[in-house]
Formats: C-alpha cells, sequence, structure tokens
C-alpha cells in the first residue's frame, strides 16, 4: 500500500506598516489599536505584535482569549508564527480585566520561558505590556527582560 506524505506550504504575504516601535508608549499605542476597548475590562486577551529588523509592524497576533483572570499562552505557537513571518523582534501584550497593572508569577513565568524560546531562535523579545485602557506596565522599561 502506498502512503501519501503531505507536503507541507509556507506562504507570507506581508503588510509592513512605517510605524517603528521605538519606545514602550509606542508598543503600547499600537496595542491599544488592536484591542476591543468595550471588552478590555472583561476578560483577558493576549496578542503579540511582530516587527522586522528595522522594528517596523508587521503585524499582530491574537493569541488568546480567557477568562476574567487567565488566558493561555502557548510559547510553540507564538515562536511558530515568529518564524512564519519571518520576524525578528516580537513584543507580548496583554491585559489584566481588574486593570492592576502589577505582574503575577504567572506573568513573570511566562516572560522568562518566552525569552529563553526567543534567544534560542535568535528572535528579540522587546518587551511584554500589561495593559489596561488608561495605562501600562513595561517588563523592558523595568529592567525585567
Amino acid at each position: 500500500m502506498k502512503q501519501h506524505v503531505s507536503e507541507i506550504q509556507i506562504s507570507y504575504s506581508p503588510n509592513i506598516i512605517d510605524t517603528i516601535i521605538s519606545h514602550s508608549k509606542s508598543s503600547y499605542d499600537i496595542s491599544l489599536s488592536c484591542w476591543n476597548l468595550h471588552t478590555i475590562e472583561i476578560f483577558e486577551e493576549v496578542k503579540i505584535i511582530f516587527l522586522n529588523n528595522a522594528l517596523k509592524v508587521i503585524g499582530f497576533y491574537n493569541l488568546s482569549k480567557g477568562g476574567i483572570s487567565s488566558t493561555v499562552v502557548d510559547i510553540r505557537l507564538v515562536l511558530s508564527i515568529a518564524l512564519k513571518s519571518v520576524a525578528t523582534h516580537i513584543i507580548l501584550v496583554h491585559n489584566h480585566p481588574s486593570t492592576n497593572l502589577k505582574p503575577s508569577r504567572a506573568d513573570m513565568d511566562i516572560t522568562q520561558k518566552l525569552k529563553t524560546g526567543c534567544d534560542f531562535l535568535e528572535i528579540k523579545l522587546l518587551d511584554h505590556l500589561i495593559i489596561n485602557r488608561e495605562s501600562y506596565f513595561s517588563f523592558a522599561d523595568e529592567g525585567l527582560l
């Protein structure tokens, strides 16, 4: 019996915008433009911003939606999308529906795991932002990367 092996095909259609991420405030502004502000205080979401080597935004990905106090960050999925989009830099962004911007132990752990994976693949984790509609917490600004 002859077996059929699936061919893996990869395609990529970039739509790079001229916005350059130069600091955490510009990351926050881009993040808010990708968020539904009507639900930002209802459930937790994680989005990833992908950038090229010139720090121009390639795009963003809605990674997960969770409940009131948590959601899932699958490191393998984040890195597979970064590789497929030929991103050289990424920014992890999530909201806290409580509006409390203080990172949890889980936030710290996932940041470290993602940074380790990124380092292995020579992708730079530029920042991890925790956001609400008025402000943000930047792991990079606080020296936590």
